[in-house]
């Protein structure tokens, strides 16, 4: 079985002999959790940057090559794909480690070849911790940009310095579709990040809790996103009902993307799809408390739509995963 990949923002706390991960923030780890480990050790967990790097690109090219058009392999020239995952509020680490691991198992089972790694945020296991999670990712979003996405963009070379093409893509689960927004603003307003012609391919929007007059073309917060990413892709499920709370916590003031979907003048590369109708069809998972909320993680037809995404081949119309109605994107059967 693979192993976990994650970059931890959290902070550690000693306990007699005992050190645990704690819900604020704290310095930049680089973990490889072992699957099945769900209370990961601060300490005994940890890797240097460079031999987590190693690992991550050389699970993410899988030493594949790419193909001279007469068909022969192009020496020394290796490409892949990374998915890094940014969780949602409310979430402990264990439930990291969950998530993750579903991710992990149902997209390698639909032959996803590459390297998922979560960035862990600081967030608590309580719903009233929702504002405070919030601050948390806030304060972390540079993080995603600096010790995640930049350096693996900067780092695309195998020890022997061949050329190697990783595309990477990212997975923003309920606060974390905010926590990636952020990101992207604060990486234009730093100086030494703005001048580094980075980008990512694919970012998909599950549950997203930011408001829908975000994804505007105009919006000024969103358009290091837009910028930045090739295709960002939301999920809308009208039925979440963890969005409908999110909702009361901010008084109501803006509806969520995750439940109303995108603006009409949201910009080309960004993407709607209706998940509300193939929903309804799935049985819920008992374990799981927040089911039209985090369903996403324990359903093979919504990560197979999600690895059509991340191939990036086809078209948003073209997606078989989906049905066109109305001039409008549903995921379901058809």
């Amino acid at each position: 079985m693979l192993s976990n990949l994650i970059i931890c923002t959290r902070d550690t706390k000693k306990k007699g002999k005992k050190e645990f991960f704690i819900s604020e923030p704290g310095a930049t780890r680089y973990l490889e959790v072992n699957d099945g480990n769900f209370n990961p050790h601060p300490t005994e967990t940890a890797l240097n940057r460079g031999d987590w790097l190693e690992k991550v690109i050389n699970r993410a090219t899988n030493n594949r090559k790419r193909v001279h058009p007469k068909g022969h392999p192009l020496e020394g020239y290796t490409y892949g794909d990374i998915l890094i995952f940014v969780h949602g509020y409310n979430n402990s680490i264990k439930d990291i480690m969950i998530r993750h691991d579903l991710l992990q198992k149902n997209l390698n089972k639909l032959g996803f070849k590459g390297a998922i790694v979560s960035f862990d945020w600081p967030s608590a296991n309580a719903a009233l911790n929702y504002l405070e999670d919030r601050s948390d990712a806030l304060k972390t979003a540079e993080s995603l940009v600096k010790d995640g996405i930049m350096l693996l963009a900067m780092n695309q070379a195998n020890e022997n310095n061949l050329k190697c093409d990783v595309d990477i893509h990212l997975i923003g689960h309920s606060t974390g579709a905010y926590v990636i927004r952020e990101a992207f603003y604060k990486a234009d307003q730093n100086r030494k990040l703005e001048r580094i012609n980075w980008n990512v391919s694919q970012v998909a929007i599950i549950g997203g809790d930011i408001s829908r007059k975000s994804m505007q073309s105009d919006d000024k917060k969103s358009s290091a996103l837009f910028a930045h990413a090739t295709r960002i892709t939301n999920y809308q499920n009208p039925r979440d009902s963890a969005l409908k709370l999110s909702n009361v916590k901010r008084f109501g003031t803006q509806p969520r993307v995750g439940r109303v979907g995108v603006p009409d003048n949201c910009p080309s590369n960004v993407v709607n799809v209706n998940v509300e109708k193939h929903w309804l069809t799935l049985e819920k998972v008992r374990s799981n408390a927040n089911w039209s909320h985090s369903w996403h993680f324990y359903d093979d037809y919504f990560c197979e739509d999600l690895l059509f995404t991340i191939n990036g081949d086809l078209d948003r119309h073209s997606i078989p995963t989906r049905v066109i109605e109305n001039g409008k994107l549903y995921l379901r059967k058809n």
